[in-house]
């Protein structure tokens, strides 16, 4: 059977998905800063923001490696502070047992000089879900700069580090494909899974 609407069409996703990197596309710099301040501030299930970022990359060679990298890291520290803005609402919902612990967690890094800036670079420079990194400094109310100063460095260093590889890697997998858009759809695939 024949859904009504679809009959003609060749691939109603594949158009739809084509509209979507054109549209980004054409806001260059600024469409990749929308995109990774959305993932960023999402808490759970988004694929990794490197792959995204190597994405605009293979698609618009033209874009500068150092700036991406800086825009990335921008856009991620962006959504990161949405993400533990929004988590700090959540305390309430917290009990007292977790509650406490949070606290010590919280004490222990504010005795440390730089103890929020360590454990922010090293989430972000590093494959360690930072996401949950950031809840949790929501939770306990955290209000150093330097979380945001070490995820900062941490991305852009780590930013600039895989759109440098993804240049070898990712294009000859890309080539693999009719389409870079199918590539670059399996790739982000793989690294969800």
């Amino acid at each position: 059977m024949v859904i009504q609407g679809f009959r003609n069409k060749k691939n109603p996703l594949k158009k739809k998905t084509m509209d979507i990197f054109e549209i980004l596309a054409e806001f260059s710099y600024f469409g990749v800063f929308l995109v990774l301040i959305g993932v960023n501030a999402s808490p759970i299930l988004m694929p990794p923001t490197w792959i995204i970022l190597s994405s605009f990359s293979a698609l618009d060679p033209s874009l500068n490696l150092i700036l991406l990298s800086i825009i990335g890291a921008t856009g991620a520290t962006v959504g990161r502070f949405i993400l533990k803005f929004i988590s700090g609402y959540f305390r309430k919902f917290v009990g007292p047992e977790q509650q406490s612990n949070l606290d010590i967690i919280g004490d222990f890094l504010n005795r440390k000089k730089y103890g929020y800036v360590l454990a922010s670079f090293l989430f972000g420079a590093t494959p360690l879900p930072s996401n949950m990194l950031f809840i949790t400094y929501g939770l306990i109310k955290s209000k150093s700069i330097g979380l945001y100063v070490g995820f900062w460095c941490g991305r852009a260093l780590s930013y600039y580090v895989m759109l440098s590889i993804s240049n070898v890697v990712l294009t000859p997998f890309l080539q693999i494909f009719e389409e870079r858009y199918i590539g670059i759809l399996v790739v982000d695939a793989i690294s969800i899974g």
